[in-house]
């Protein structure tokens, strides 16, 4: 199967094949627009800095976006006219606030009790700039800046500085008090947030909405979300999810066995069972494109962040057979965060194997998925600066991809050098270096990048670590039993034999559960050369 099915679980059950997506439904999301608030005094002018690499028309495949003239037509992309996600819901504590960087830009989401809503604002307290990322939701439901207790409504409004005189000046209301507010909507169980706070942007989504995708909503389907923060770049991720001709080999030992594709004439075969992907771009344009691959699916990006589709065959056209929806579908959404920094969310709706999610709890898809992301972490992190030292105009001299397996990646590089000029349009100011390359436990590491981030892991490192503990102390406990209990309950060979056994099976248990926290909750090296 030549898919791009990173991130998919090793195990899955069988699937019926899909047809592509129908055209995206309406908003059926509560939304908010933003109040009025002034902004801060940090600009939030759109600045390019370089970036990894650069997008060049390669000489093996025609450009898929046309001339020059076309290009004029339709301009250069806007990065700040666009939706960007946060994270899943379901990974959103409404209890405390939540930072995050996207576009450069730092943010904080919390809940707005008084309108059951979730918020945006500048992750800033316009008093003297601390993050109310790490302040608390007070009594009344307001956000609270834990530095010198400042509280905000859910417009950025100030509506308490305890430090200001009952009697004295309305100092709260000055507009200097308040937070910018940014507009934000929860669609498809996913936050998003649009990085303009202006008076002129607050009805936005009367304009301009994120990306729909029906099956997430549908309620026969199921849908496991993620999301990690990963050590490369923004276009480096979306072009890695675009090459599917890369799975069989940089993740092997993690996807199975794919099988081999009807070459003729091909003498040669690889263990990987890897071959030619062919796909076809369609409809290009500022917007992004459709992939139509050959006989195995389909894939859409929506620029800049959303890529989906499915990955498994499509149903033979014929009037006999009638065509079914897609029952297996991915959805990444690629999120610039600074210069060599990004972040992946992903959504895997399907409504086959719906049982299974009543039994595995969502951490345990997530072991494997992290899996799948450490095992070409380090190479695409390497790459990027691969390409940095190439130079942004040097992409197509730097590169080969003469065959149609990079038709995606080809694409997405015709796309980002035409209408982005190979840079993305940073919120806020950013350094236009890349970070210096860390060790390979800190590269990988999964606690801040994933289990941080992430409800279900978190609550089951909990566990487990408690667990450890119990076992350490039941081992402790046992050995102890055994020494009072000697030569009165404890009176035969056997039974000392088993006490003895049962104090060895928790201390194994004991560390055999901390191996396991450590490899799937904080840091397993991939070494490709043994996989």
């Amino acid at each position: 199967m030549d898919s791009l099915s990173l991130l998919v679980p090793r195990a899955r059950p069988s699937l019926p094949l899909p047809l592509p997506l129908r055209a995206a439904a309406p908003a059926t999301s509560s939304a908010r627009a933003a109040a009025p608030a002034p902004r801060r005094w940090r600009q939030r002018a759109r600045l390019s800095s370089p970036v990894s690499a650069v997008a060049a028309e390669a000489p093996s495949v025609p450009s898929p976006f046309g001339g020059e003239e076309k290009e004029k037509e339709e301009g250069q992309f806007d990065w700040l006219d666009q939706w960007y996600p946060l994270a899943p819901v379901c990974d959103l504590d409404p209890g405390a606030p939540h930072g995050k960087t996207v576009l450069g830009l730092r943010v904080v989401a919390w809940y707005d009790r008084a309108v059951d809503e979730w918020r945006v604002f500048d992750d800033a307290c316009p008093h003297r700039l601390a993050p109310l990322s790490e302040g608390r939701i007070d009594d009344k439901g307001r956000l609270q800046c834990v530095y010198h207790g400042w509280c905000f409504d859910g417009r950025g409004a100030c509506q308490f500085i305890p430090q200001a005189p009952a009697l004295g000046p309305p100092v709260h209301k000055n507009s200097k008090a308040c937070v910018a507010s940014y507009p934000s909507v929860v669609r498809n169980n996913i936050l998003w947030f649009y990085p303009r706070a202006d008076e002129e942007h607050r009805d936005v989504l009367q304009r301009k909405r994120p990306p729909f995708i029906p099956e997430i909503d549908d309620p026969s389907f199921v849908t496991v979300y993620g999301v990690r923060d990963l050590p490369y770049g923004y276009d480096v991720l979306v072009e890695n999810l675009m090459d599917p001709a890369h799975v069989p080999y940089a993740h092997k030992g993690l996807m199975g066995k794919l099988r081999k594709k009807e070459d003729p004439g091909r003498v040669e075969f690889d263990i990987e069972g890897g071959g030619p992907v062919k796909m076809k771009i369609e409809e290009a344009n500022i917007a992004g494109f459709l992939s139509e691959q050959d006989n195995s699916g389909y894939f859409r990006y929506v620029a800049p962040c959303t890529f989906y589709g499915s990955p498994l065959p499509k149903e033979e056209k014929g009037e006999e057979k009638k065509k079914k929806p897609p029952q297996f579908m991915l959805v990444f959404m690629c999120v610039p965060v600074s210069p060599g920094k990004s972040r992946v969310i992903w959504a895997f709706p399907r409504n086959v194997g719906v049982w299974l999610d009543k039994v595995i709890p969502r951490w345990y898809y997530h072991i494997g998925q992290n899996a799948i992301l450490d095992s070409d972490i380090y190479l695409l992190h390497i790459e990027e600066r691969n390409f940095a030292a190439a130079g942004v105009e040097n992409w197509q001299k730097a590169v080969y991809v003469p065959t149609s397996s990079d038709n995606m990646v080809i694409a997405f590089r015709n796309w980002f050098r035409k209408h982005c000029k190979s840079q993305v349009g940073w919120a806020a100011p950013t350094i236009g270096q890349l970070p210096e390359t860390p060790t390979k436990d800190k590269l990988m590491e999964r606690y801040w990048s994933h289990v941080a981030q992430c409800r279900s892991c978190s609550a089951a490192l909990k566990t487990m670590k408690a667990l450890e503990v119990a076992l350490q102390v039941a081992s402790v406990a046992v050995v102890g039993f055994l020494a009072v209990a000697k030569g009165t309950l404890v009176t035969s060979v056997v039974q000392r034999a088993a006490v003895v056994s049962l104090a060895v099976l928790c201390f194994a248990a004991s560390r055999w559960l901390a191996s396991f926290i450590e490899k799937n909750f904080y840091f397993q090296d991939y070494v490709h050369a043994y996989k």
